[in-house]
């Protein structure tokens, strides 16, 4: 089951899968609107602005990983066996198809919205890597997909000391040797430690379910792990510069990897104990609409967002227009509304519910 769809049932170990979506899905939002403004900053140097965003984009940057560490809660212990052919059917008849019509959809913005010139070039390139940026999540989660009847084999036989051990080379081999070659002269042979960056994550999310740790710590580790990746990207940007100044921001850097596990263990401290009635406040009611669109938002937010920075609906919100520190939330707080009163409506429909997402 992946964390961008609907699904009938909470699982049975209650895991708070509507919180854990929404507040995933408002990080890549929050992470999303920022871009134009922090552009926009570093180009008018105004020092103060562009920490602002960077302290943005440090926290939204956590919203990825909280989707993959979901992923792996609700894919690797599923309650009851799966042959090959149910399970990819599964997974294509909730991603695939939204993933099909969105991605013509991008290739039409690009060309009639974007001026993009159809090109074979274009085409092919946009098939194999998406005719947007966001479509690299979406790639991502199949290659995901691709490992999960392997890693449901290799999940119930992993003692404690098993998932610890190959945690510990996931997080030597994606974060301390990038960061060794970064800070250092030397280069290390990364092919000692040959494990894909996002299947850390992934089996993180089996194994973090079942993890206890007292709220308050996590909080300061979420703080700190925000605080870290938000002055390393201030650091690398004033001293280093290019393509690695926001390295502390890469999905699997240590700042990263710090803050996005202690934010997932602290949002699964909210889960409902098995037995218990789930309350329905106003509050899980938004959740809940925000949970089941969360697909469609990931895919639609990105023309609202380009609209909403060119005019399109008869002002432009950019780093040109207002502040980022206000500017930012309000983006994403428009952004959401106008994804929902587009998406909800639409959804009514049977055969736009299946394509949309």
């Amino acid at each position: 089951m992946h964390p961008l769809q609907t699904q009938n049932q909470q699982p049975p170990s209650a895991i708070p899968v509507d919180l854990i979506r929404t507040v995933a899905i408002l990080g890549v939002l929050l992470l999303h609107s920022a871009n134009d403004l922090t552009i926009q900053v570093i180009n008018d140097l105004e020092i103060w602005r562009w920490v602002i965003v960077d302290v943005y984009q440090s926290v939204g940057r956590m919203g990825v990983p909280l989707f993959v560490m979901l992923t792996g809660a609700l894919l690797l212990a599923p309650p009851k066996k799966e042959d090959l052919g149910v399970f990819f059917k599964k997974r294509f008849s909730r991603i695939g198809l939204p993933f099909v019509f969105w991605a013509v959809a991008y290739f039409l913005w690009d060309i009639y919205v974007e001026g993009q010139q159809v090109t074979q070039g274009f085409i092919v390139q946009g098939i194999l890597t998406g005719p947007y940026f966001q479509f690299w999540y979406l790639y991502m989660l199949m290659g995901l997909y691709l490992l999960t009847p392997l890693l449901r084999l290799m999940v119930p036989y992993m003692t404690d000391k098993l998932f610890k051990y190959f945690l510990g080379l996931w997080f030597v081999g994606v974060s301390l040797v990038p960061l060794i070659q970064l800070a250092t002269p030397y280069d290390f042979n990364p092919n000692l430690f040959a494990i894909p960056g996002y299947v850390g994550y992934f089996l993180l999310g089996a194994y973090l379910v079942n993890v206890r740790v007292k709220r308050s710590t996590l909080v300061a580790l979420i703080c700190l792990g925000v605080a870290l990746t938000a002055v390393g990207t201030f650091q690398m940007s004033r001293t280093v510069g290019g393509g690695t100044s926001y390295y502390f921001q890469e999905y699997l850097s240590p700042t990263m990897i710090l803050s996005s596990i202690s934010f997932f263990l602290l949002l699964n401290t909210f889960k409902t104990p098995c037995g218990q009635p789930v309350e329905h406040s106003w509050r899980k009611r938004i959740m809940r609409v925000i949970s089941e669109n969360t697909l469609g938002i990931y895919l639609f937010h990105m023309m609202v967002i380009y609209s909403l920075q060119n005019g399109f609906f008869g002002f432009a919100l950019n780093g040109n227009t207002l502040n980022s520190i206000v500017g930012v939330p309000l983006m994403v707080g428009l952004v959401l509304a106008i994804c929902l009163v587009v998406l909800v409506p639409l959804k009514k429909v049977p055969v736009l519910k299946r394509l949309i997402g």
